[in-house]
């Protein structure tokens, strides 16, 4: 239970990192390029990149301390993975942001903020602290995979 705990914590402080790179880069590109007076399609786009950054740093994060007992695969296995499982996440949020946004008509900053910075991303991060946790990360699971190997051959 102990070690549930101090995984949990350090994954909400680097999803904090995370989610501050998020915000941040999601608000300045939706009131500056990707504004949607300039772009009709410019929140979603300015969330698809924000949220992307976001992925790189809280892979490090991750990989270097929330999970860094539990990482037996090569990096670029585990990377693509841990990206599969984001991009699974930033899904959840970019639907926050679109039923908000597109379909009940909410569109302004503080409402696509709510939207997907809010509702998406408490959604989504249960979705990938529980892959995480179960599939990226998992410490058994090539060691599963090898005993199934072996008595397979």
């Amino acid at each position: 239970m102990r070690t549930l705990l101090t995984q949990l914590a350090r994954f909400g402080a680097v999803g904090l990192v995370g989610l501050v790179v998020d915000v941040t880069l999601f608000n300045l590109l939706r009131v500056t390029v990707l504004a949607p007076d300039v772009i009709a399609e410019g929140p979603i786009l300015a969330k698809v990149i924000s949220t992307s950054v976001a992925i790189i740093v809280n892979w490090v994060g991750s990989r270097l301390w929330s999970f860094r007992l539990e990482h037996r695969r090569p990096p670029l296995r585990e990377a693509v993975e841990f990206a599969l499982v984001s991009v699974g996440g930033m899904g959840i949020s970019v639907a926050c942001l679109v039923t908000s946004h597109y379909v009940l008509g909410f569109t302004s900053l503080l409402a696509d903020n709510i939207a997907t910075n809010m509702i998406g991303l408490g959604l989504s991060s249960i979705f990938r602290f529980a892959l995480y946790r179960s599939w990226v990360f998992h410490p058994q699971r090539d060691t599963v995979a090898a005993g199934n190997s072996a008595r397979r051959a």
